[in-house]
C-alpha cells in the first residue's frame, strides 16, 4: 500500500464524510413517514435505519463499478486532487440543502460535484457522457414517476381491500407493515447510496495506482462506507425528515405503507442494475403517490420548490466541484485552500442551523406560515403565506 500517499488518505476521510453527510441527509428517505403516523419513535427509527444502512452495502457493487469506471474514465488524467474537489462540491451542496431541510440528492451532488471537477481538471473526455445519460439523468426523472404510480396504486387497493375493516384495527395492521417496509427503504438506501462513496474511495486507489483499473471495492472499503452511513443516519436528518414527513401531505399509515413498498423495491431493483438514482426523489415520489392514491391534500408550493432543487443539484455541485478544482489543481496550497473553504462552509452551516434546531423530540411539530384572516383549515393544508407563523404540533 505504498500507493497510499497524504492526499489519498485525505481524499478517504473526505469521502467518509461525505458519507457520513449522506446519512443524515437521507435517513428521511425510509423513516420520514413512519415516524410522521407515529409506527416508529422517531430515535428508534434511525437506530433501525443506520444498522440495516450497514448491512445494505455488502449486498451489492454495481452502481459503485458505475462511478469508478463508468462516469468518468479511470485513465483520463484523474487525479485524487480531482476527486477531493469533487467530494467538496457534493458535501457543499449537500450541507446547504440540508439547512434549509430540501430534500435533494446526495448522490446527484456527487455525481454533479465530479462530473465538474473531472470537466475541469481532465477535459471532456475524462467524462463518459453516455453514461451519464442512460444510468443518471434517464433514471432521475424515471424513477420518482415510476415509484409515485406504484405508491399511488398500492394505496388504492390497500384501501379498497381495508374499506369495509375497522380504522384502528387497520391502522394497527399499517403501522406494523410500515416498520416492515421502512425497513426495506433502509436496506435498499444503503445498497444504493453506500456504494457511492465506495466507487469514489476505489476510483481514488486506481488513479494512484493503488488499485488495477476495473477493480471492485475491497472489503475495508465496504466496511468503512457502510460505518461511515450509519453514523450519520443514527445522527438523524431532522429537518429534512419534517419536510418529507409531515410537509408533503398529512400520510397516513395505509399510504406510508404504500409509499415505503414502492420506493424500497424500486431502489433494490435498479441498484442491482448499476443505476445511480436518487432514494431521495424515488422516496419523495413514492409519498406523493400515496397521498394521491389516498386522496389527501398535497402541498405543491413544496413539491415544486422540491422539483427545482432537484433539477438544480447535478449542475450546481458541478459548478461547485469545478470551481474546488481550479483552486485544487494550483498544486498543495490549493488543495488545502479548498479543504479550508469546506470545512469553513460546514461550521457556518451548522452554526447557523442552531437558531432552528430540529430534533427527535420537536420533529413531528410543523411550522406553517400563516396569512391573515386564514381559516384553520388553510393552515392545516400547508399552505405558505406571510402574515404570521403558528407551531402546529401534528402528533397531539
Amino acid at each position: 500500500m505504498e500507493h497510499i500517499t497524504f492526499l489519498v488518505t485525505v481524499v478517504i476521510i473526505t469521502a467518509l464524510a461525505f458519507d457520513f453527510t449522506n446519512g443524515f441527509h437521507d435517513t428521511a428517505n425510509a423513516m420520514a413517514t413512519s415516524i410522521s403516523t407515529g409506527a416508529l419513535r422517531p430515535r428508534v427509527a434511525v437506530t433501525i435505519a443506520a444498522l440495516l444502512n450497514f448491512g445494505g452495502a455488502f449486498l451489492s457493487v454495481q452502481v459503485a463499478k458505475t462511478i469508478s469506471g463508468g462516469i468518468v474514465h479511470e485513465n483520463s488524467g484523474i487525479s485524487p486532487a480531482v476527486v477531493f474537489a469533487a467530494l467538496i462540491g457534493a458535501i457543499v451542496w449537500n450541507l446547504a440543502t440540508w439547512r434549509f431541510g430540501m430534500p435533494s440528492s446526495s448522490s446527484h451532488a456527487l455525481y454533479g460535484g465530479l462530473i465538474g471537477a473531472a470537466l475541469i481538471g481532465a477535459g471532456t473526455h475524462a467524462v463518459d457522457f453516455g453514461v451519464v445519460v442512460t444510468k443518471i439523468i434517464i433514471p432521475l426523472v424515471a424513477s420518482p414517476i415510476v415509484a409515485g404510480i406504484a405508491a399511488a396504486a398500492a394505496t388504492w387497493l390497500a384501501r379498497l381491500i381495508t374499506r369495509r375493516t375497522d380504522e384502528t384495527t387497520s391502522g394497527t395492521g399499517f403501522r406494523a407493515g410500515q416498520i416492515a417496509s421502512s425497513s426495506l427503504v433502509s436496506l435498499a438506501h444503503g445498497t444504493s447510496d453506500g456504494q457511492k462513496t465506495m466507487g469514489v474511495i476505489t476510483l481514488t486507489l486506481v488513479t494512484c495506482g493503488a488499485l488495477p483499473g476495473g477493480s471492485t471495492p475491497p472489503v475495508w472499503v465496504i466496511i468503512a462506507a457502510g460505518t461511515a452511513m450509519a453514523i450519520g443516519t443514527y445522527a438523524g436528518g431532522w429537518r429534512i425528515i419534517r419536510a418529507l414527513g409531515k410537509g408533503l401531505t398529512d400520510i397516513k399509515p395505509v399510504q406510508g405503507l404504500g409509499a415505503q413498498t414502492a420506493a424500497g423495491t424500486v431502489i433494490l431493483a435498479s441498484s442491482h442494475m448499476g443505476f445511480g438514482l436518487s432514494t431521495t426523489q424515488v422516496c419523495t415520489g413514492g409519498i406523493l403517490g400515496a397521498g394521491v392514491g389516498g386522496r389527501t391534500a398535497i402541498n405543491w408550493s413544496l413539491v415544486r420548490r422540491m422539483v427545482a432543487a432537484w433539477c438544480l443539484t447535478l449542475p450546481a455541485a458541478a459548478v461547485a466541484g469545478g470551481l474546488a478544482e481550479l483552486l485544487a489543481r494550483t498544486g498543495t496550497p490549493g488543495v488545502v485552500g479548498v479543504g479550508v473553504i469546506g470545512a469553513a462552509f460546514a461550521a457556518w452551516v451548522y452554526a447557523s442551523s442552531r437558531a432552528t434546531k430540529v430534533t427527535a423530540g420537536n420533529v413531528n411539530t410543523v411550522a406553517v406560515d400563516i396569512p391573515a384572516g386564514a381559516s384553520a383549515a388553510v393552515a392545516g393544508g400547508l399552505l405558505p403565506g406571510t402574515a404570521t407563523t403558528q407551531t402546529l404540533d401534528s402528533a397531539a
